[in-house]
């Protein structure tokens, strides 16, 4: 394996076991949710829908890119890749049922590593009440972790970006501003601030408040990963509105990491309001937001926009996949 926390001897790697045996030790005594009907063993599992209709999200994560092997168990990945699955389901107003995994990674990969990983992905797939179902395992230069996730709205109309309307206020559930501090502390290697460091490993997403919000009457949703800028840029572009923050409004995030950002020399506000990966949920509504959200903003008419007390923001503008 190509980190310093996962190296064996070479005498049990992925290419020593071999990719069936491998496979088996990843699913051994794994425990299936109601919601799998069947599950690996087959060419397809097959996994229960009771709406009658399926949300389906994938996400991938590479390794140097978007995890580091010497920041990161294998624990903390598996648990990552399945949180910010889930949050795109949650997004949608559902709740993830189940998970199909791709693993690639060096054939000289501690076979240790792989299970690891895997147990991270079952505990948090065990937060939600999900299963990993399948999935596959290949040689790569690098690991590469491919997630798709499959999610049930339990009846309800899915909460899409394009509902926002003028009058709405905009609110938010979960915190801000905390990965891109941790991220921020590693790579600075300042070692402080331990619970900010965690949070960049592995985010935590509120899980179950995306149906709360769908059952509050939410006119557009979606979880931050690219930062709450970008991805409320999402739902200003596609409801054609201009979407107002307050900074005030942001002053706990803001608080929440202000001695990380005086020690690495930033405004927390390019934190809270240009980092992702936290996978908090920000939803418009056409009254109030339900309990536990907080409000963030208003919805305007205008150009489709992002605006911070009335201006445009100049400072971080969120994740690029390609920079």
């Amino acid at each position: 394996m190509a980190d310093e926390k996962s190296a064996d001897t070479g005498r049990d790697t992925l290419a020593t076991a071999g990719e069936f045996d491998v496979i088996d030790r990843l699913m051994a005594g794994r425990v299936q949710p109601d919601a799998v009907a069947l599950g690996p063993g087959d060419d397809a599992a097959v996994v229960l829908a009771g709406d009658g209709r399926t949300a389906v999200s994938t996400d991938m994560l590479v390794q140097g890119r978007h995890f580091r092997l010497d920041w990161s168990t294998p624990h903390d990945v598996g648990r990552k890749a399945i949180a910010q699955n889930a949050a795109d389901i949650e997004a949608m107003g559902g709740r993830a049922t189940a998970f199909v995994v791709a693993l690639g990674a060096p054939a000289e990969t501690a076979t240790a590593a792989a299970v690891e990983l895997a147990d991270g992905l079952w505990e948090e797939a065990a937060r939600l009440g999900a299963g990993i179902v399948g999935g596959d395992l290949v040689h790569a230069p690098v690991w590469v972790v491919s997630v798709t996730v499959l999610g049930d709205l339990d009846g309800r109309a899915p909460v899409r970006r394009d509902g926002a309307r003028a009058g709405d206020t905009v609110a938010v559930v979960g915190d801000l501003g905390r990965s891109a501090a941790g991220y921020s502390l590693w790579n600075k290697g300042i070692d402080q601030y331990a619970d900010l460091r965690r949070r960049h490993l592995v985010p935590e997403p509120p899980y179950g408040q995306g149906a709360v919000a769908a059952e509050a009457g939410a006119t557009a949703m979606t979880d931050v990963s690219d930062g709450l800028l970008a991805d409320l840029g999402h739902i200003a572009t596609a409801s054609g509105v201009t979407i107002d923050l307050s900074s005030d409004a942001l002053g706990g995030d803001c608080a929440a990491v202000a001695q990380a950002a005086a020690a690495v020399g930033v405004d927390t506000l390019d934190w809270v309001l240009g980092g992702g990966e936290d996978h908090a949920l920000v939803a418009t509504f056409p009254e109030g937001p339900p309990p536990g959200w907080r409000v963030i903003g208003r919805v305007v008419a205008g150009p489709a926009q992002v605006l911070v007390d009335g201006a445009r923001w100049t400072g971080n503008p969120g994740w690029q996949s390609f920079d």
